[in-house]
């Protein structure tokens, strides 16, 4: 007699079943097609997962490249110009207060700028 261990299958595929709940169609209801959206779905969440950081940072630094050039400076001169000056804000700071408050910006920014001329005249 073959032995299939039933009761732990259906709770196995029953787990993968609800787990797809809120798709479509035989994605949500029959447990083969369930599992197989689910294997591709979560390969894209832990590929998002990391790429979400690269995205954030990329639209950080256009938010501070804004703010600097609105002020006269680039973004590469003001990251050398803060590094000069030993101020240490991160970039999703840099970037709320090139949004939000330009006036605390622009002071960071003449911060920068004093360090870059003094790093020139050394």
């Amino acid at each position: 007699m073959r032995v299939t261990n039933a009761p732990a299958s259906r709770r196995r595929r029953r787990r993968w079943i609800k787990a797809a709940k809120g798709f479509w169609l035989r994605r949500s209801k029959l447990y083969r097609y369930a599992k197989d959206a689910l294997d591709h779905g979560r390969q894209y969440a832990y590929r998002d997962r990391r790429v979400k950081k690269r995205d954030f940072r990329r639209l950080w630094q256009v938010r501070i490249n804004a703010g600097a050039r609105a002020e006269g400076l680039t973004y590469s001169r003001f990251i050398e110009g803060l590094k000069a000056a030993n101020v240490d804000v991160n970039r999703k700071m840099l970037a709320d207060l090139a949004a939000q408050d330009e006036v605390a910006f622009s002071e960071l920014v003449k911060v920068a700028q004093a360090a870059l001329a003094d790093k020139a005249k050394a």
